[in-house]
Order: structure tokens, then C-alpha cells, then sequence
């Protein structure tokens, strides 16, 4: 069985994310999706609108996605490649290059982003309307 792993914060579900969900998951049979939880994203200094409880509610809701798992820091990713004993390690192309570290553990690939939908583009849209 081929596993695949994906990080995110996944906020504000939207088209972009399910289709990179969606590509991950055909580049093998079993894909965990490592959620940032609200701890991480404060550190951070990201603000998220759900709560990671609720993220991972809607993350196991879609059928593309196996396994939701906790990120808790940036360092953690190697361990849990190494833990779940992962194939294939996915990442929208807006990271590509920073973590090729990876590929002494796995396959790192960067998929390309479903152009004009981002949650920043969504939330930027929704303030200026509340606040327009």
C-alpha cells in the first residue's frame, strides 16, 4: 500500500482544497492529512475561523482523505513520515523547494495550486464586503 501524507491548516474548505485532496490521493492508496492544530497555528500567528476540532470534522468528512492527524510543529513532519511510514509527501506549489529535506525519508512533490481561489483570497473578499 502506497501512503501519502499532506499538511495544512485547511480553513474555509473550498475548491482549491479538495482538488489538491483530490490529486494527493491518486498518488496512492492511503492519504493522512496533518491538520495544523490551534496551538501551532498560534504560534504561528495564523488566525483560523474553525477550531481544529471542527477542521478535522469536515477533513474526515471527505472522501479522498483516510487519516487526519495533529501538526503540532514544523519539525514534526519527518517523524511522522518516518512513524506512518509514509510514501509520498504532497504540498501545494507555493512551498516548492522548502522541504526537499524530506526526500531523504520519501517522494516530495508539489502540486500545482487551483488558480484564482485561495481562504486569503476568501477572507480578504468577505472583509471588504463586511467592512466595504
Amino acid at each position: 500500500m502506497k501512503k501519502v501524507i499532506t499538511y495544512g491548516t485547511f480553513d474555509l474548505i473550498h475548491e482549491g482544497h479538495i482538488n489538491i485532496l483530490k490529486r494527493a490521493k491518486e498518488l496512492g492508496d492511503h492519504l493522512t492529512v496533518a491538520v495544523s492544530s490551534d496551538s501551532f497555528n498560534n504560534q504561528k500567528n495564523k488566525r483560523a475561523y474553525h477550531n481544529y476540532k471542527t477542521r478535522k470534522f469536515i477533513l474526515e468528512a471527505i472522501r479522498y482523505v483516510d487519516d487526519v492527524i495533529p501538526e503540532n510543529n514544523w519539525e514534526q513532519k519527518a517523524d511522522d513520515i518516518k512513524r506512518l511510514n509514509i510514501d509520498t509527501f504532497v504540498m501545494g506549489d507555493d512551498w516548492a523547494g522548502k522541504f526537499d529535506y524530506l526526500k531523504e525519508y520519501c517522494e516530495v512533490i508539489y502540486l500545482p495550486r487551483t488558480s484564482g481561489v485561495s481562504s486569503t483570497q476568501i477572507k480578504n473578499d468577505l472583509f471588504r464586503v463586511d467592512h466595504g
